[in-house]
């Protein structure tokens, strides 16, 4: 299992789908994991990267509030498998002497430990797969991802609204 974090989030001008980009924290290779999510999740983890304040909770906000107010602690996410091209994740909550693991997917699992501070783990088969699908090294693949990356418009960034 490998700690990543957010390196990026872009648009797939291709799909005109938001991708969030995880990077490995360490590693004798810098391994990077594209994971295309949803409008609305893309959303929540830009308000939390650019350190937004907004006025009512959203819903990851109010996900933090309940773990919280339940004496409750996200100690990690995991990027646990990949299906069919679908990722799946699970969130650790500790809470008092007890660990609950509860399913969920990946781009709600990110959003979350970014306003709880808790770290993101990609599987290694996970990160296995993911390079075997594309078909190409992590090097090849880094650099096919930064070119479509600088093929993005920097105006497409201000899409998600962020109030």
């Amino acid at each position: 299992m490998q700690q990543m974090y957010v390196s990026a989030l872009a648009i797939d001008t291709g799909t005109n789908t938001p991708v969030v980009i995880l990077k490995e924290t360490e590693g004798k290779e810098t391994r990077i994991l594209p994971i295309w999510i949803g409008h609305a999740e893309a959303t929540a983890i830009a308000i939390k990267l650019a350190d937004l304040t907004i006025k009512r909770p959203q819903t990851h906000d109010l996900m933090k509030l309940i773990v919280d107010g339940l004496d409750g602690k996200v100690s990690k996410v995991v990027i646990n498998d990949m299906k069919d091209q679908t990722f799946y994740a699970q969130i650790y909550v500790e809470r008092k002497k007890s660990l609950l693991t509860i399913d969920a997917r990946p781009s709600d699992s990110i959003a979350l430990a970014l306003r709880c501070d808790a770290p993101i783990y990609v599987v290694n088969h996970v990160l296995e797969a993911d390079k075997k699908k594309a078909g190409l090294s992590d090097t090849d693949r880094a650099q096919n991802l930064r070119e479509r990356l600088k093929k993005i418009n920097p105006e497409d960034f201000g899409r998600f609204p962020l109030l």
